[in-house]
């Protein structure tokens, strides 16, 4: 089950960025200093991390994009990685809540 609220919370998130363009991105993430392309890349290296954890390898440094519209694509891409490493329910379950919190602040 929650494989597939991570799918969902990931889904949720692509959904209501994939039209951004680069100054909705640039604009500051709501209640904080940091930009919505930064708070969603930092969203891309936890999940990323989650994943290398779950596959017993080492962590990554996500490579940063210099356009921001690729980031949804990202996200797709670690999260299926993540549910493709079979971590334990939990693990998938707290990636799918920091999802929606991301979101609840973009």
């Amino acid at each position: 089950m929650s494989a597939a609220e991570l799918d969902r919370a990931v889904d949720l998130l692509v959904r209501q960025v994939r039209h951004w363009q680069q100054p909705r991105w640039a604009a500051s993430a709501e209640g904080g200093n940091v930009s919505r392309a930064d708070l969603v890349h930092k969203l891309v290296q936890e999940i990323a991390d989650l994943a290398a954890d779950a596959e017993g390898q080492p962590r990554r440094d996500v490579p940063r994009s210099v356009n921001p519209l690729a980031l949804p694509d990202q996200l797709r891409v670690v999260a299926a990685d993540l549910v493709a490493a079979g971590p334990p329910e939990p693990v998938l379950a707290g990636a799918a809540a920091t999802v929606a919190a991301t979101r609840s602040v973009l």
